[in-house]
């Protein structure tokens, strides 16, 4: 990378899209920690209905993304989805509040990743549209700095609320649809750049992009894929702290630990990985997935789930950004959205079934054999991409 790149200053539109997902996200953050918990103590659901719950909606958002990310394509147009999206995911907050059992709230939150599914590779190709490629990592590390950065005051705002009527989880709810309908807002004032000349002017059947997928691209996912089947929602992680003895308010301060160390490592890997091998900066998040996946299954006192949970931060730096950044080096410059949609897809689909079998297991035989589950697909993955030969920039 030249000097002149490295020192460059990120696109304003990177920039206002950052500010999108820091308020976007102070409203679904500031939820998150408190869904299980509400979903668990006032709504009764089983450990399996979570699981359920959380993979459902997620896969629902795997699968938009692909079809989104295509559409987009063909029209060279990102700026509607990304607005339609953000919307949908604003407005359906409340309704988890006023939900009187877990089948309303699959049904909220499957709304709330309807919105995600259509705006994320739509957005994510805006960003690359709007940076040279030698600032690509960048500019994906300050948006996830960014969204996680409101991931990480939206919970001390739930602390906020709760402090004032400790026993309403319910309003908290009400609350998120103010930052929701703020990141809506700013979406106004974002301009899009001109369609590159070898944009798609045809929609074509996103399953069908595939054939046209590098084969570096095409064993990145499958690579990829293997992992995300035991990469479970991270419900699971807030409920075992919370099992071990937790307050409500140590959860969420957790999770906000959690995402400040995420957000602050996300802009440094994600620039770091312009600079030299992105797989070294993947490989290391694995790493560290698979050691703190380890430490959850036999932690047991409260100070433990503290450097966990610290720790567990530098792996969604490592690797949140990093992979869509990834995703997009291997793709034709025409499928941008595209790739991302197929990443999306791949990282939900593998959520759905991770999750569902992350809730049986705990259900049968406990916490420990849960997170065991999970730190062993990510130590084969991280073989698996070692092995593959990719050559990664």
């Amino acid at each position: 990378m030249s000097e002149e790149n490295e020192n460059k200053a990120l696109n304003p539109t990177v920039i206002k899209l950052g500010l999108v997902s820091f308020f976007a996200d102070v409203a679904s953050e500031m939820l998150y920690p408190i869904t299980p918990i509400f979903l668990t103590t006032v709504l009764g659901a089983s450990m399996s209905s979570l699981g359920l719950i959380e993979g459902v909606a997620e896969s629902l958002a795997s699968l938009l993304k692909t079809y989104s990310g295509s559409w987009s394509d063909s029209i060279s147009r990102r700026k509607p989805f990304i607005a339609v999206g953000y919307f949908l995911g604003a407005i359906s907050k409340p309704f988890i509040g006023l939900s009187t059992s877990w089948v309303h709230v699959l049904g909220a939150r499957s709304l709330d990743r309807t919105g995600k599914g259509i705006r994320s590779a739509p957005r994510d190709a805006l960003i690359a549209d709007s940076v040279d490629p030698s600032q690509r990592g960048e500019a994906f590390g300050w948006h996830r700095g960014m969204d996680t950065f409101g991931a990480a005051v939206g919970p001390l705002f739930a602390i906020l609320l709760l402090s004032l009527n400790p026993s309403n989880l319910r309003s908290l709810y009400y609350w998120a649809l103010i930052p929701g309908l703020l990141s809506v807002f700013i979406i106004l004032f974002i301009r899009e750049p001109k369609p590159h000349p070898l944009t798609v002017k045809k929609w074509q059947n996103p399953l069908k992009s595939w054939n046209f997928m590098t084969i570096n691209f095409k064993k990145y996912m499958c690579a990829w894929g293997f992992f995300s089947l035991t990469n479970f929602s991270d419900v699971f992680l807030l409920m075992k702290a919370k099992s071990s003895g937790c307050s409500t308010t140590t959860v969420i301060l957790l999770f906000c630990v959690y995402n400040l160390i995420y957000s602050l490592s996300s802009p440094y890997l994600g620039k770091l990985s312009d600079r030299v091998d992105r797989q070294k900066v993947l490989m290391l998040g694995l790493g560290i997935f698979a050691v703190v996946y380890l430490g959850f299954g036999f932690a047991n006192q409260q100070w433990h789930y503290w450097i966990l949970f610290s720790v567990y931060g530098l792996y969604m730096g490592a690797t949140e950004g990093v992979s869509k950044a990834l995703a997009i080096d291997y793709a034709p410059i025409n499928l941008k959205a595209t790739s991302i949609g197929i990443l999306g897809t791949v990282t939900g689909l593998g959520t759905l079934v991770a999750s569902v079998f992350a809730g049986l297991i705990w259900d049968r035989y406990g916490a420990t054999s849960t997170f065991v589950f999970g730190a062993s697909g990510a130590f084969l993955a991280l073989i698996l991409i070692k092995k593959s030969s990719l050559t990664f920039k």
